[in-house]
């Protein structure tokens, strides 16, 4: 046999050449090596690969398509970005990628993009204005094609450097999207979509639910005030239980962690809570602090303090008892939000929110 014979050709060769075979550490492809497999220059190969708008004949686009699967090239996004103007990913900003919540929100949005072919990146603001604007400041550079922004924003949130960052992003080409009530595009001081979710629909009929099992007084759980999520399901509750006699006493704010529902119970125990007083923290996660809280004090959750919260996540029917709530669904919540980014036509669809009674509130004669 021949030394020519024992020679590597085509995409042997220039697999071994571009993985470095007995020369070192390997290399990941680059589009010059995808360009010199397929034969054609670096500015064709990019215009395939890249997203550029100009056209490529099919024979080219063909073999720079099989050199690129054969070297197992991945395109580079920054240069996708600047041959296409923006980039394949979605960008998503929570305030706690902790907080099941969001993340059921999170599968949505991943729903949507994996239908897609795009990528989701996730951001976690913490709810700290600043936090935020260095993120959306950072998000303007990589050119994401949209922003969802799922965190919820205190009211003063609603102008300066915040709508000034959600400003500068759709003036780059970005959409952004948010989570409000049907007014929220337009108190965000910008011309992205909002996500409709009817929290102080949802909480007034809980309320109503609660004050017609018996239920006359009721402490509220909330965030800061002037947190918008918070205080809609704190008034739309109040609401509620008023409708039908009931009466929230008095309200305990904090955060919307867990670990903030055990702390604003704590308080409320110390200042006395009567049996058969209801318990209403404005999402499952900080009602299921509150009812830590309950038990490390000696008292019975349901029969003596009953509780009730909001948003359905999955561990509010597997803790004992079972937590009283409004389902809400997040997951086509977070793929609405998705084709809000992506679609021109977009119009949201119904997102119908319902009251589910469980075990933590049997109603003062201990029937559910």
């Amino acid at each position: 046999m021949s030394p020519e014979s024992l020679s590597p050709t085509g995409a042997d060769a220039s697999a071994r050449s571009t993985f470095g075979a007995g020369s070192g550490a390997p290399h990941a492809a680059t589009l010059q090596d995808v360009a010199r497999e397929a034969g054609v220059s670096l500015a064709t190969a990019s215009r395939v690969l890249n997203g550029s708008a100009r056209k490529v004949a099919g024979a080219f686009r063909e073999r720079v398509e099989r050199a690129a699967e054969e070297l197992g090239y991945t395109p580079n996004v920054s240069a996708q970005a600047t041959a296409r103007g923006r980039s394949p990913v979605i960008a998503l900003l929570v305030a706690d990628i902790a907080d099941p919540y969001f993340g059921q929100i999170a599968a949505g949005v991943a729903r949507g993009a994996d239908e897609r072919g795009l990528v989701v990146t996730i951001s976690i603001t913490e709810r700290d204005q600043e936090r935020e604007n260095r993120i959306l400041r950072a998000l303007r550079g990589q050119r994401p094609q949209g922003l969802i922004l799922a965190a919820s924003r205190a009211e003063s949130g609603d102008s300066g450097s915040g709508n000034s960052e959600l400003e500068a992003f759709e003036r780059f080409g970005g959409r952004v999207v948010t989570f409000g009530d049907a007014s929220g595009a337009d108190r965000n001081g910008n011309g992205g979509r909002s996500i409709v979710i009817d929290n102080a629909g949802g909480a007034e009929e809980l309320g109503r639910r609660m004050a017609a099992l018996g239920y006359r007084t009721a402490i509220g759980i909330g965030a800061a005030e002037g947190v918008r999520t918070s205080d809609d399901r704190l008034n739309g509750f109040a609401r509620g239980f008023a409708s039908d006699g009931g009466r929230v006493e008095r309200i305990h704010r904090g955060d919307f962690r867990r670990e903030s529902g055990a702390v604003a119970m704590t308080a409320a125990l110390a200042e006395g809570v009567a049996s058969g007083t209801l318990v209403f923290g404005m999402s499952d996660v900080v009602a299921l602090g509150a009812m830590s809280a309950i038990r490390a004090a000696g008292r019975e959750v349901g029969t003596d303090i009953a509780v009730c919260g909001f948003d359905d996540v999955s561990a509010s029917g597997d803790v004992t008892p079972a937590l009283t709530t409004v389902r809400v669904p997040l997951n086509e919540a977070g793929y609405q939000a998705f084709r809000a980014v992506v679609d021109d036509d977009w119009a949201q669809s119904d997102l119908p929110v319902e009251v589910v009674v469980r075990a933590s509130t049997p109603g003062p004669s201990g029937t559910v």
